[in-house]
This record gives structure tokens, C-alpha cells and sequence, in this order.
């Protein structure tokens, strides 16, 4: 049995927990007010959070003072903290990544559009080297068929060199072979002009393709960075790059999409279930500690509340000892020395009580004792005695120690009158 203290201290130390659980139940209506704030509309979400809150330090003292449906309560406590320790974690986890996660999207796309445009420079580079052996290829043939003629029907294992010989032999069927500055000689120097046309297209986007790369900056918006790489992307030449190459099919590298790309949070809507999945899938420090936060608070704002709540309203003992002393129309203090001065040791030691001596509240409150085994009766010298529990009779005591002013008037109104 734990009778409450009347001390000055104690009670200083009640109302610094009711004080806490007053500030932590502000800080949990406000995070789970922002994190409803997602969804609802702001009436709404301001009324709905209030009441979770609400709720949440009532039942808290019902479970403090109740003894029976405590089963009920522990469950709706349950579920109410569920609601706000997940809207409070949402608001939490969307405080803590209101500017990293922004910061973090953008780096991530910085690295996949570097890993693109170097995959795309590869390749360019790769069809700039066979453009240059074609152009000194193509030079060298329309040198040769100035000179001596008849190259057209030569084989190359150079699929664009054959091609071109192909086509040079195909303008020239219907004429007469021969030498010097006919039409054979015309095309390929026609075809070796295109091949350098391509090469500086190629050199060109391979420059445009390095600024990019040296240009764009991780800390861009992922628009930006997106927009600054289409622009150079699609002007890269990749028919040229296919026949330069050899290639049947190039294998060109992806674009990322703007909407693969962006902070998801930033719509709000999405906040809730990006936040869970990534606690469960890919957790960091930064959603362990939000959800440890959300939790911690209604987790003390149940202790401070369960702790404090019999404080203020009166644990079942002191209500016992309240209901006692209504039964002999005195007050708890007044009745609590009453009854102590009726206590005296026995030959062991304890404290015992005369049944003889007991008004109605003391003989209440001493078979109620006895009930809950902190009392128990005794025989001595053909007289009836109650022996109190030690700890009973020590809380009593303390409780006489903050002299309330019906105690402070029932001494004065002793002293005070005649024959004292």
C-alpha cells in the first residue's frame, strides 16, 4: 500500500511531471498535426490530432487509477498511439530530409547522367576513330583512281569502305573504264567530303558531350540537370555513329526520366508510404531516430501521465483514507492524527491500534487493512487489537508532515481552549 506524500517536495515533483507531460503531449499534437496536415484538410487535421492527444493522456490517467477494464483502455491507448506515432514519424522523417533528400535525388541523377554521357562520349569517340581511317581511306582512293583507275571493283573488308566502292561502281556502270577525272574519280572525292562533314559532327558533339560532363554540377535541380543533358543527347549524330561503327544495332545509352528523378516528398501525398517503405526496406540513422523519436514520446508521454494522473486525482488508499475520515465528518489530516495518537507498540515492537479506541472511519479503514493483509487482528489481556503494517503506519505518519490549515486549526483550537 502506497499512501501519497503531502510533502512540499513531492508535490513540487508532481507538478514538474504534470508540466512535462503537458509539454511532450504539445510536441506529439504538433508533429502528428503536421503529418495529418499530408492528407486532411487543415480543419481537420488540427481537430483529429487535438483529440488523439487528448485521448491519449486521459486513458493514460484511467489506467493509472482504474483497477478493472483495464484490458479496454491498454488497447485503445494502443491503437491511439499507433495513429500518432505514425503521423508523427511521417512529419519527423519529412523535417529531417526536408533539404538532404532534395540534395541526395540530385547527386544520384548527377552520377547517372555522368555514367550516361561517359557511355555516350565512348561510343562517339569510337566512331571518331574509324571516321578518321575513312576519310584517309577515301582520300587515298580518289588519289588512286586519278591516277590509275579501276578501284571501284576492288574488295574491301571495311563494311563502309566496301560500301562506298559498291556504290561509285554502281553510278558508273553505264560508262566507259578508264582513267583521269571521270565519274569514279568525282564520287569518291564526293564520298570523302561527306566522310569529313561526319568526322567534324562527330568531333563537334564529342566537345559538346565533355562540357556537359564538366559542366553540370551535383547540386542542380534535376530538372536542369536533365534539360542541359536532352539538349546535348539529342543532337549527338547516332545514324553517323551506327555507320561509322559497323554497328547493326547500337546499343545507345538510357535517359533518365525527370520522373524517375525528383524528390517524391516534396508532393507531400507521398510522404506516409515512402517513409514506412524505406524503414523497412532500406533503413538509415536518419528514419531509425525519427521513428525512435515519434515513439519515445508517446511512450513517456504514458508514463508521466500514468505516474502523474493519482496524483492530482488521489490514489485508491488516499481516497480510502478521505472516505474514513468523511465517515467521522473530519478532515484526512485531522483523522490521520487522530488515529495515530491511538497507536502504541507492542511487546514486540509493532504498532497496534484498541478496536475499543476505533470511532466508525477508523474501524473502516482498519478492516479494509486487514482485508488487503497490512492489518491483522490480535488478542492480548482479554483486549482486541489491530497490529498495522509497518509501512502503513509510516505513510501516515509522513502524510502529517505539510500541516494543512484544518490540522494548523484543530491544533490552535486545542491549545486554545480552557484547561490546556
Amino acid at each position: 500500500m502506497a499512501f501519497v506524500s503531502q510533502a512540499g517536495s513531492s508535490k513540487a515533483m508532481v507538478q514538474g511531471l504534470f508540466v512535462c507531460t503537458c509539454l511532450l503531449s504539445l510536441v506529439s499534437w504538433y508533429t502528428t498535426w503536421q503529418g495529418m496536415t499530408l492528407y486532411l484538410n487543415g480543419w481537420f487535421a488540427f481537430l483529429a490530432s487535438l483529440g488523439i492527444q487528448a485521448a491519449l493522456v486521459m486513458v493514460a490517467w484511467l489506467i493509472g487509477q482504474a483497477k478493472k477494464g483495464r484490458a479496454l483502455m491498454t488497447a485503445v491507448y494502443a491503437i491511439t498511439a499507433l495513429v500518432s506515432i505514425c503521423f508523427s514519424y511521417v512529419s519527423l522523417y519529412t523535417w529531417f530530409s526536408a533539404k538532404e533528400r532534395p540534395a541526395l535525388v540530385e547527386r544520384q541523377l548527377y552520377d547517372t547522367l555522368q555514367d550516361s554521357a561517359g557511355k555516350t562520349e565512348q561510343l562517339v569517340a569510337g566512331a571518331i576513330a574509324e571516321a578518321k581511317k575513312h576519310v584517309v581511306a577515301l582520300d587515298e582512293m580518289t588519289a588512286a583512281e586519278k591516277n590509275h583507275g579501276f578501284i571501284s571493283r576492288g574488295q574491301d573488308a571495311d563494311p563502309y569502305l566496301a560500301r562506298v566502292r559498291a556504290a561509285v561502281a554502281e553510278e558508273a556502270r553505264s560508262l566507259r573504264e578508264g582513267t583521269g577525272e571521270g565519274l569514279r574519280y568525282t564520287a569518291f572525292e564526293r564520298h570523302a567530303k561527306l566522310a569529313r562533314q561526319s568526322l567534324e559532327t562527330l568531333t563537334a558533339s564529342q566537345r559538346a558531350l565533355a562540357e556537359l560532363r564538366a559542366g553540370v554540377k551535383p547540386n542542380e535541380p534535376s530538372e536542369q540537370q536533365i534539360r542541359r543533358f536532352r539538349a546535348v543527347y539529342d543532337q549527338v549524330p547516332w545514324a553517323e555513329v551506327q555507320e561509322q561503327t559497323h554497328s547493326a544495332r547500337l546499343d545507345r545509352p538510357a535517359v533518365p526520366s525527370l520522373a524517375e528523378n525528383l524528390d517524391r516528398t516534396s508532393s507531400g501525398q507521398e510522404d506516409l508510404l515512402l517513409a514506412f517503405t524505406e524503414l523497412v526496406t532500406a533503413p538509415t540513422g536518419r528514419h531509425v531516430f525519427a521513428f525512435v523519436l515519434a515513439m519515445f514520446i508517446d511512450v513517456i508521454v504514458f508514463l508521466l501521465a500514468y505516474a502523474a494522473g493519482p496524483y492530482f486525482t488521489g490514489s485508491e488508499e488516499q481516497r480510502l483514507t478521505s472516505a474514513s475520515a468523511a465517515l467521522d465528518s473530519s478532515d484526512e489530516q485531522v483523522f490521520a492524527r487522530s488515529f495515530l495518537r491511538k497507536v502504541h507498540p507492542d511487546g514486540q515492537g509493532m504498532a497496534r491500534v484498541a478496536l475499543s479506541a476505533l470511532t466508525p472511519g477508523e474501524r473502516q479503514l482498519c478492516l479494509i487493512l486487514s482485508t488487503r493483509k497490512l492489518a491483522a487482528l490480535a488478542e492480548e489481556g482479554g483486549e482486541t487489537y489491530y497490529l498495522l503494517d509497518g509501512e502503513v503506519h509510516q505513510q501516515l505518519a509522513e502524510s502529517l508532515v505539510e500541516k494543512q490549515m484544518p490540522l494548523r486549526a484543530a491544533r490552535y483550537a486545542a491549545t486554545s481552549a480552557p484547561g490546556a
